[in-house]
């Protein structure tokens, strides 16, 4: 009876086996379950069979079992870490495969892979190298490409690891190293090196057998990373014709789909939102979180907020934004100035202004952006006070110097003199106590110390200067405007200082006096054209700053006038060409066409032209009485300048519109 028992496992292994080799998962599981049937506790058996639910993947089912007979699956942590990643159970696998009994070279390779996954790409880094170092098997070139990946993600997260220069004989290692090449913000020669890999991929597909079919789904990837070095390049309409060509052949693969999709979002902006619409549900779809990286899914929910935005959508728009709050805990900025925006435009600037400067998260320099932000809002609203009032509640950095230069531009815009005034003291005793260096600050003392000397505060201004002659201690400038502060209040103090200042010393060099009374200075250019006026005494010498000034009026050079186009030097030119031409010689009035008939004048309706001559004192003679005086001189003949020129009447419009 034992001897058919065992001759009968020994048939089903042998069939077991023939399947196994066959690659005929199916049966193979039938026939592992009828062992299991027969003889429970056969371990082999129940390891084909959950590599046969594997290789049918069915995990969830090799999963189940693995669990539900741990007697039999003790050294089966590989399969069970496998199922775990399989069903997008990173962490569980993560935790299988450090508590494996047994680390084998496959345990290491499956925790690189889930490293990766997780995006712990420095851990995954270590961990690819040292399976490539202690393995020799066909799976080389596997890897090397999965280490590229690695080395190209983190390339893009800035990493200070010493990274490997890999070789480039495949398209998946080429397509990498474009990859690291726009990571490092090399977009020409990444551009060059995408064209290159585009080529490569087809060269060996198409060595391969591959089908055309097949040929552009492996090459979408390769195209939509052109498309977006070329977006980085500011080639936008290039970009987004790849974009929507990738888009056209309804790849497969959402997560390619998804990063297309966005990708034009970011195109259009505020322009063809309906689009956009369109193209947000393709990229917000279901599953992505297992095809897309974590910084993928930020931007893409990201700009789900700005569309809302845009499209005046304020209510999804706050709801997006605390969702991407909740998921994306790092992202609490840019929700929170993407809702202020929103309540903006609501024309709800201070509650918008109130939710920007109660943000407190993240580091002192974000929430310093927001409370900037904030007070943005409330100048644009007009409400200077409460701008001012955040100002001053930023605890350090409002003694930073373009803050404090605001908040005294804003007291000085309300007259607030004495606020201005407590601003720069403040920020004055602040740095001489704390003694912090944020670069050249000798603007900010400059300024201090002028506005308090204009307002009469010496003391408050001699800090300032201080300052400023610690900074420059050869500075005289300084120091001159320092001796002047303090004769105000200490004259004792001032006088050491004044020690210090250069001798004024006149003895080397003779001044000529009468030079600077003609010079033009303080007491303006009356004086001077007085001196020039009076004239030369007998003894005086003829070159006197007088007579220099006098000399250059008449040397002044007097610019050419210009000739005419048609001028010719040989003929005289007319004499009236200065008069009008109603005043010329040659000059003939045009007649009259309506008036043909010379009888009927211009007066009164029916009135005869001999009888309007009558009255017409133009025309009476002229009665000149002899002068009594004999020596008077004759009345001179008129000049053409001196005629009067004739005022013709207005004529009267008659009833009806005609003459």
């Amino acid at each position: 009876m034992a001897a058919s028992r065992e001759s009968n496992l020994s048939s089903l292994y042998a069939e077991l086996n023939r399947f196994g080799q066959a690659g005929e998962s199916e049966r193979a599981l039938k026939t592992a379950n009828k062992i299991l049937q027969q003889f429970p506790d056969e371990k082999e058996a129940f390891h084909c069979k959950v590599v046969c639910l594997i290789q049918l993947s069915r995990f969830q089912d090799g999963l189940k079992a693995v669990n539900n007979t741990p007697k039999l699956s003790s050294d089966l942590d590989f399969e069970k870490a496998y199922c775990q990643y399989r069903l997008n159970q990173p962490l569980q696998a993560l935790k299988t495969v450090n508590e494996a009994s047994n680390v084998t070279l496959r345990i290491k390779e499956l925790k690189a892979q889930i490293l990766y996954r997780l995006e712990k790409y420095e851990e995954c880094f270590d961990a690819y190298r040292d399976v490539i170092k202690n393995s020799d098997d066909d799976y080389e070139d596997e890897r090397e490409t999965n280490l590229s990946a690695v080395v190209a993600n983190l390339c893009t997260e800035n990493s200070v690891k010493d990274l490997p220069q890999l070789r480039e004989h495949t398209y998946e290692l080429s397509y990498n190293s474009s990859c690291k090449l726009i990571a490092h913000k090399q977009y020409q020669e990444a551009e060059r090196k995408l064209k290159a890999t585009e080529k490569l991929c087809r060269e060996t597909l198409e060595e391969d057998g591959s089908t055309e079919e097949d040929i552009d789904s492996e090459l979408g990837i390769i195209k939509v990373q052109l498309a977006y070095c070329l977006q980085l390049q500011n080639r936008e309409k290039e970009a987004q014709s790849i974009y929507s060509a990738a888009l056209k052949q309804k790849p497969n693969d959402i997560g390619l789909v998804a990063i297309a999709s966005n990708n034009i979002i970011t195109i259009n902006k505020d322009q063809n939102v309906f689009d956009s619409k369109k193209k947000i549900k393709s990229a917000t779809v279901e599953g992505l979180e297992h095809k897309l990286t974590t910084r993928q899914r930020k931007n893409i929910a990201l700009n789900q907020c700005l569309l809302t935005l845009y499209t005046n959508q304020a209510d999804q728009c706050q709801q997006f934004c605390e969702k991407l709050v909740k998921t994306y805990p790092d992202m609490a900025a840019e929700a929170t100035l993407i809702r202020a925006v929103q309540l903006a435009r609501d024309s709800k600037a201070k509650e918008a202004a109130s939710l920007l400067d109660k943000f407190s998260a993240g580091n002192q320099e974000t929430q310093l952006k927001m409370k900037l932000a904030a007070v943005q809002l409330l100048l644009s609203d007009g409400d200077r006070k409460e701008a001012c009032r955040i100002l001053h509640n930023m605890g350090d950095s409002t003694f930073k110097p373009g803050i404090v230069s605001a908040l005294v531009t804003l007291y000085l815009a309300d007259n607030n003199r004495d606020g201005a005034s407590n601003v720069l003291k403040a920020a004055v005793d602040w740095y001489r106590k704390n003694k912090v260096s944020t670069g050249d600050l000798s603007t900010l003392w400059r300024q201090a110390a002028d506005f308090h000397l204009r307002g009469g505060e010496p003391a408050v201004a001699a800090k300032s200067l201080e300052e400023l002659l610690r900074q420059n201690p050869s500075d005289k400038k300084t120091l001159a405007q320092l001796v002047i502060a303090y004769a105000q209040f200490d004259p004792a103090k001032a006088q050491s200082l004044s020690k210090q200042l250069p001798p004024l010393d006149f003895s080397e060099r003779a001044a000529d006096v009468d030079a600077l009374e003609t010079s033009n200075w303080m007491m303006g250019t009356k004086v001077i054209k007085k001196a020039a006026k009076v004239e030369p005494s007998p003894g005086q010498k003829p070159e006197t700053p007088g007579d220099e000034l006098i000399q250059k009026k008449k040397t002044k050079r007097k610019r050419k006038g210009k000739l005419p186009k048609n001028y010719d030097p040989n003929v005289a030119p007319d004499p009236e060409r200065w008069l009008p031409r109603h005043e010329r010689t040659g000059y003939r009035k045009k007649k009259d066409r309506r008036n043909k008939d010379k009888d009927i004048g211009k007066g009164t309706q029916g009135a005869a032209t001999g009888a309007s001559d009558m009255y017409d004192i133009t025309k009476m003679p002229s009665q000149v009485k002899a002068s009594p005086n004999p020596h008077a001189s004759p009345v001179p003949e008129t000049g053409p300048r001196q005629q009067q020129r004739k005022v013709q009447p207005k004529k009267k419009k008659k009833k009806g519109g005609k003459w």
